[in-house]
């Protein structure tokens, strides 16, 4: 076999360069994101507080068919690939079930699919229903150094489509994983449901809005009831104080030494344990 000639020796060295260059562009963070170069695993404790008593809410409280509660809360540890739910933008028809009638399992099928099909999403993980509008409910979760991200969500009940939650909070922090994240909640409108108050019958919002706060005040004038906005929280003492906030409030993930198990999805259930109610009342007219 002859000599290969320039042509095709100076094509096998730009075919070569040209995917070194690829390689160093793949590797390299999109949109300014941080890259986590922790340990592969962590293991997280996630502990949700519900606040929403009628003391520090009293206008238009739900007490019955059904009274004020909080649904399952399912999350998942992902990556910036995947997204659960954005401020914005339009909620996927599994949140829409979730958030307008706390059905988890069209939700709970999309994430596994992110997972499967594009290894966006490393676990898929859920907490038992909060049956008041005061108490706690637990859940255990791993993240991995590609999936630092955690979203939930839990829905308000009752309400139109009405759900508090967590969009893509990262867990990592450089080259360590955090020992402690609190995070205030606050209500959010999928976009689905034009009802104004928790007991509004079912108005689909036609065609579909993004999500966005709920308001004190709604459209035309119209109240439209903001519950409790501070409502997650694991009691520790390093919780207490923290300036003009009541302490407390937070949504608090302390990673755990991290044994070798498969992804799994943790049942539903219905058990809750008893929690403080305390917060201040919500904004709006009086």
């Amino acid at each position: 076999m002859g000599a290969p000639s320039h042509a095709t020796t100076w094509g096998r060295a730009l075919w070569a360069l040209l995917l070194t260059t690829l390689g160093c562009v793949a590797s390299q963070p999109l949109g300014g994101e941080s890259v986590c170069t922790a340990r592969p695993l962590a293991k997280y404790s996630i502990t949700f507080t519900g606040k929403w008593s009628q003391t520090a809410f009293p206008k238009q409280y739900p007490l019955f068919r059904p009274p004020a509660q909080w649904s399952s809360l399912l999350g998942a540890a992902h990556s910036s690939d995947y997204s659960l739910w954005r401020k914005n933008q339009y909620v996927s028809d599994g949140l829409r079930d979730f958030a307008e009638r706390g059905e988890a399992w069209a939700l709970m099928r999309e994430m596994e699919a992110a997972g499967e099909k594009l290894q966006s999403v490393h676990e898929v993980f859920s907490a038992p229903a909060v049956p008041s509008g005061t108490g706690q409910t637990s859940a255990e979760l791993e993240a991995h150094s590609r999936h630092s991200l955690v979203s939930f969500v839990v829905r308000i009940v009752p309400s139109p489509d009405w759900f508090v939650g967590v969009d893509s909070l990262d867990l990592c922090d450089g080259d360590r994983w955090r020992e402690q994240v609190a995070v205030d909640l606050y209500p959010y409108d999928a976009g689905t449901d034009s009802g104004f108050t928790f007991s509004s019958p079912n108005f689909a919002t036609i065609p579909q809005d993004t999500v966005t706060e709920v308001r004190g005040v709604g459209g035309e004038g119209r109240q439209r009831p903001r519950p409790c906005p501070q409502h997650a929280g694991l009691q520790a003492a390093a919780l207490q104080g923290g300036g003009p906030r009541p302490p407390a409030r937070p949504f608090l993930l302390f990673p755990r030494p991290w044994a070798a198990r498969p992804r799994s999805l943790r049942g539903l259930g219905d058990s809750t344990l008893p929690g403080p109610s305390r917060c201040p009342p919500p904004p709006g007219p009086t």
